[in-house]
């Protein structure tokens, strides 16, 4: 699983554009953004799927959340809003088998997305 790129940018052996870091989560910007804000969350822990999560990470799954919202307001985008979303294998569009989660935002929104 620390195969995938992003393991290897939770490991550091790839760089990214890094916005926030610490022992559980790195976010970093989305390099094919949807909107002006676009940036991945993702778990130090391998996990490939949210399907793929046990009951023994509910602490990071919160820990993603948190990211989340701690990257929206760093971002400028909290007060106007913004999107979260993870995507669960390939019928959802996930590409990359390392559970991330999009925090989208910095232009209006419509649902569904296109």
């Amino acid at each position: 699983m620390s195969d995938t790129i992003f393991g290897k940018i939770a490991n550091g052996e790839v760089s990214a554009d890094l916005v926030y870091e610490d022992e559980h989560v790195v976010a970093f910007r989305d390099l094919n953004p949807q909107a002006p804000v676009h940036v991945l969350v993702i778990p130090r822990k391998p996990i490939p799927t949210l399907s793929a999560a046990g009951t023994e990470d509910a602490e990071l799954l919160g820990r993603l959340m948190l990211t989340a919202a701690k990257v929206a307001e760093q971002e400028g985008i909290a007060e106007q809003g913004y999107r979260t979303v993870i995507n669960c294998n390939a019928g959802a569009g996930q590409t990359v088998y390392h559970l991330h989660l999009h925090v989208i935002g910095g232009r209006p929104l419509q649902w569904p997305p296109g």
